[in-house]
């Protein structure tokens, strides 16, 4: 069931009507599913510096991920420090046994505790994984009154009521525009000020592109000036701010500019005082570095936040590339694209969704390694982009190191681990003599995906470009198209990107790509030997490998938004393509039908024919993955939407109804899995490591000790940064009595 704040009643979880999200897609069940990310052999099997290099990593990373925050939505600072404080002042126990004096039942106070998981674990209050908004799933009345008997409401009762006045309604609204993330009509973002639309965000990325800025560490504000004009600020995340020093890079770009009647005025210093926390603890870092790589890699990293500059974290990128085999693996910065509604900018790549610091298990980077063979399957004509002949950082956006450098893919393991953990009565939509076979096989078939998706998917495919000065990174005279037979008529210009030109529909792309070259590739025998797969096992694997995908690409309907005909998450848009090109190869290869549960409700049946899988699917795969290369490879943006916008299209029109059958997902999903992660403490000169119970209470009590020295003023820095973008979003907030010190 679900409280309906606006009706004042429980509400069925069931969906009201076809094509429209029920109550349920807002809330977080009570019992969704939490696992504690178990990592205390690995930590104990540490050297002391290198459990140093891992603590003070890790709490760059836990600053950097506040930005997330501010990345999200208007409401979620508040939403975080009215949190915050409630937990400080008292543990979940102890305000569970107020709860209950308060009249709050057991299953509302779970309720909150689970709202509190979830905005801790998504770093606010839509999720990280869909974009939608999740509201608590109680009364807001009650909440409030729990708020107002609390210690921390004793403690400081005008900065706790201001901080309900900031977000006590929001947090509960579930108007149109705020259900999803998404630009002015759309949804809401903080990316862009609340008055910049998608024509406003195309003309920024041209403008960033006749510059040669990236837009990876920006965020655009719109205004007019008195004269009427628009003036758009385009801002960088970095430490210092537009006034202080800046390095020759960034040095004629901090200024403004005229272009196509407009006035763009470049800044920088977002963020700047959770930058500032990332960047000491940087430093700190540097003294227990492994080797010279590492070394560069943190000056680099420094130099980049402190800046605000993009090439800076390329250098570093480059350096942790050439880092091959550490003890201690990480990555850090504004790199995954998928949250910004156009598609350009990146969220911090900080605490897991947002980023890692993780050991290494050498056993499966020795696998992976042997991954580095020749298979072509873009055509000889293309040879250049050979699947092998061009690698990647599959947690890198540039394109450049992407093409020149090489890779390095990261598999965390106790993450897959607990995530695809499978209970045999929560498998839908599967045939019952596919069950055991899909639990048996879905942890090895997965990783072999993941593999050949990072490594071979993400790390090929040539992008054929024309530098500012007119070299060309290929022959203007030798490459053929091989989809037309002819010469390549359209590449990239110098500052164009992969993202600035296919925006909005880029990630999701790039992962049906990398996807399929997943599929087309598993079933290689050489590659399944890598995973040590042979005979009856390699064919199972095989099986449910692509049998996964059929189902995902089902199980990816949660993630269109009717209303608005978005999609709202990467993968499971790639997912949903991949299975309409494989229902198009036809010849009984997949079949997708409306059934009934035994419980009476809609419900929806997968079948793959195993036996058509190298017949059908292998040359529907291969065909389907030649023109998404071609297309990206040559800038083809034109023909890019159309082709991918045609099959990423869900309509109730032919047999399989994917607008009803979307229905049928909602009503039997599972909410996905949060993770409840460890805390380093430094004890003298070592480190102890923190873990936590698997629950919502052990979630929260591992946010109400990550930050146990500034934890205060971190909640002041995020209401201030808040504040000075208030205006961009809604009337100005009611600051904290506090606040005008600052």
């Amino acid at each position: 069931r679900c409280y309906s704040e606006a009706g004042a009643q429980w509400l069925e979880t069931a969906p009201a009507a076809a094509g429209v999200a029920g109550p349920q897609t807002y809330v977080l069940p009570n019992d969704v599913g939490l696992a504690l990310l178990d990592c205390s052999e690995a930590f104990r099997l540490l050297l002391r510096g290198e459990r140093l290099y891992a603590h003070y990593l890790s709490r760059a990373c836990w600053y950097g991920g506040l930005v997330v925050l501010l990345q999200t939505s208007p409401e979620a600072p508040a939403i975080y420090v009215l949190l915050s404080r409630l937990f400080r002042a008292q543990d979940p126990d102890q305000l569970g046994e107020l709860a209950r004096s308060t009249g709050l039942t057991d299953q509302e106070y779970q309720a909150f505790l689970v709202y509190a998981a979830g905005v801790f674990s998504n770093m606010g209050n839509y999720k990280s994984f869909g974009d939608t908004k999740f509201v608590p799933n109680l009364p807001k009345d009650k909440l409030r009154r729990l708020i107002w008997q609390s210690q921390a409401f004793q403690e400081q009762p005008e900065e706790m009521k201001l901080l309900w006045d900031r977000c006590g309604e929001l947090m509960f609204s579930l108007d149109a525009q705020q259900r999803q993330l998404g630009l002015r009509e759309k949804g809401t973002t903080t990316y862009f000020s609340g008055n910049c639309c998608l024509e406003d965000a195309q003309l920024a990325q041209k403008f960033l592109d006749s510059q040669n800025i990236s837009a990876y560490n920006t965020r655009l504000f719109k205004e007019k000036d008195k004269a009427g004009q628009t003036c758009y600020e385009v801002r960088l995340a970095s430490v210092l701010g537009t006034d202080a020093p800046v390095d020759h890079e960034l040095a004629p770009k901090l200024r403004s500019f005229e272009f196509e009647g407009c006035t763009f005025r470049v800044t920088r210093g977002d963020y700047a005082p959770l930058l500032e926390r990332v960047v000491e603890n940087l430093q700190r870092t540097k003294a227990h570095a492994a080797n010279t790589n590492q070394e560069h890699m943190l000056e680099h990293y420094i130099r980049s936040f402190t800046q605000g500059s993009i090439a800076a974290h390329k250098e570093g990128s480059r350096c942790w590339i050439r880092d091959k085999g550490p003890i201690v693996e990480s990555y850090i910065g504004f790199i995954e694209s998928y949250r910004d509604p156009y598609g350009s900018r990146g969220d911090t790549r900080f605490p897991p969704p947002h980023g890692f610091v993780a050991v290494v298990n050498k056993a499966m980077c020795g696998a992976r390694g042997a991954l580095c063979f020749r298979e072509k399957v873009w055509g000889h004509s293309m040879g250049q982009v050979g699947l092998s002949q061009v690698s990647a950082s599959p947690t890198s956006p540039d394109d450049d190191i992407r093409q020149t450098e090489g890779f390095k893919n990261v598999s965390l393991g106790n993450v897959l681990s607990v995530a695809y953990a499978t209970q045999k009565d929560k498998l839908t939509f599967l045939a019952e003599e596919d069950k055991d076979l899909y639990i048996k096989w879905k942890g090895p078939s997965f990783e072999v995906q993941v593999g050949l998706h990072e490594l071979l998917g993400h790390g090929s495919g040539k992008l054929f470009v024309q530098e500012e000065k007119g070299t060309c990174n290929f022959d203007r005279e030798a490459v053929i198209n091989p989809e037309t037979g002819e010469l390549i008529q359209s590449w990239y210009r110098g500052g164009e990107t992969w993202d600035s030109k296919f925006s909005t529909i880029a990630s999701s792309y790039e992962e049906c790509r990398a996807e399929c070259v997943g599929l087309y590739l598993c079933l290689n025998k050489d590659v399944l030997r890598i995973f040590e797969l042979e005979g009856e096992d390699a064919e199972d694997v095989i099986y449910i490998n692509w049998l996964n995908m059929v189902r995902a690409g089902l199980l990816g309907l949660e993630f269109y938004t009717p209303e608005t005909g978005t999609w709202r998450q990467a993968h499971m848009q790639a997912r949903f393509v991949i299975l309409r090109v494989l229902l198009e190869a036809g010849e009984g290869l997949v079949s997708l039908q409306h059934t009934t549960g035994a419980d009476g409700k809609p419900d929806a049946l997968i079948t793959l024919n195993r036996n058509k899988i190298l017949p059908v699917g292998k040359p529907a795969i291969e065909r389907f993955l030649r023109r998404l290369q071609v297309l990206k490879s040559t800038a083809d943006v034109a023909g890019g939407r159309a082709l991918y916008g045609g099959f990423s299209a869900v309509t109730d029109e032919g047999p399989e109804r994917f607008l009803s059958l979307r229905d049928t997902v909602l009503l039997r999903k599972e909410a996905r899995k949060m993770f409840v992660q460890a805390n380093t403490r430094l004890e003298g000169e070592d480190v102890t490591l923190v873990q936590y119970e698997g629950t919502a209470a052990g979630l929260i009590r591992s946010f109400s000790e990550r930050f146990p020295e500034d934890a205060e003023l971190l909640e002041r820095h995020l209401l201030e940064l808040s504040d000075a973008d208030s205006h961009f979003w809604h009337k100005p907030p009611k600051q904290l009595p506090s606040q005008s010190r600052a």
